[in-house]
């Protein structure tokens, strides 16, 4: 009997065994074939705003939201590009080629990439609207590194410790997926974080000099119907995204011309997107724009240059 129950109890160990074993194969293959949290939320954020990618005040399938904290502003953009998502990632999965989208914006003067050892750093020079060298900006070094890389999901990251006017923790985040063959659902965020000294005066500033700057999102509807925007630190946020997102978008629009135009064709773009928007974006006249970026893009190539002279 003894032999017989020690067998009995030896076979159901073995089926505990198995029994384990299934499961976590069946864990690893789930886990495998899920969606990343990242991915499946930017899926849900997607299938839940199909309305508002249809109908919108900026007559493009593209929305945004924001929202502001005691010392934190955030904003996130969401919208579909006409491309695929292959070459969205080709276009992005490359550090210089976001020197050649961030200048777009007319306050980022010029950007130059570099390689550190387990990362790419990128440098911001930030201005005013108007033409400025590079040596009287400021300069910002952002962080590039890709948070996700899989299969029909794409997120980036750049972060910088520091930015401008005392700002601190400046995240900007880009993430992708496939709609289809032709089409691409991305998402840009940007936030920052600043100081009760900082945030004191910005309320000054926007209160005066800027009072007439406001961004996206409607508060409500003045007495003759005309819409009331968020403006302050808010809306300002607002703007910047928004650059940005029509900077990517001008960027991939141009790649099917010829290499030696498309950069002039890719600032006519951008300022095309923007001039939509006059209440929001309009800072400069499109001559203005066109030959302040032509300058500074010249000083890119210099700069881009030297340091990679200057580099070991």
């Amino acid at each position: 009997m003894e032999p017989m129950y020690k067998l009995g109890k030896s076979l159901r160990v073995l089926q505990c065994l198995l029994a384990v074993a299934v499961l976590l194969v069946a864990g690893f293959t789930r886990g495998a074939e899920e969606p990343r949290p990242g991915e499946a939320l930017l899926r849900a954020t997607y299938l839940r705003n199909l309305a508002r990618l249809e109908t919108n005040s900026f007559g493009l399938p593209l929305f945004l939201d924001s929202f502001e904290l005691a010392d934190r502003v955030h904003v996130d953009v969401y919208g579909i590009f006409d491309h695929p998502f292959s070459s969205v990632v080709d276009l992005l999965k490359v550090p210089a080629n976001w020197c050649d989208i961030v200048s777009l914006n007319p306050n980022v003067k010029v950007c130059t990439y570099r390689a550190v050892p387990g990362a790419w750093l990128l440098t911001f020079y930030v201005g005013g609207k108007g033409y400025q060298p590079p040596e009287e900006t400021r300069q910002v070094i952002y962080h590039y590194r890709d948070a996700v890389q899989q299969q029909g999901y794409l997120d980036l990251l750049l972060s910088a410790d520091a930015g401008p006017f005392a700002t601190k923790d400046h995240r900007m985040r880009f993430e992708a997926l496939p709609l289809d063959g032709e089409r691409t659902f991305v998402h840009v965020s940007y936030e920052y974080s600043d100081s009760v000294a900082m945030r004191l005066a910005a309320k000054v500033y926007f209160a005066t000099l800027a009072r007439s700057k406001v961004g996206f999102t409607v508060l409500g509807m003045e007495s003759n119907g005309e819409p009331v925007y968020i403006g302050g630190p808010r809306g300002s946020l607002e703007r910047n995204a928004v650059r940005y997102y029509f900077a990517i978008q001008s960027f991939l629009d141009t790649l099917g011309y010829p290499e030696k135009t498309r950069f002039s064709m890719r600032i006519s773009a951008w300022y095309d997107l923007a001039a939509r928007y006059r209440r929001q974006l309009f800072d400069l006249d499109r001559e203005d724009y066109l030959t302040f970026k032509t300058k500074d893009h010249e000083n890119q190539i210099m700069l881009q240059q030297r340091l990679e002279t200057e580099l070991p």
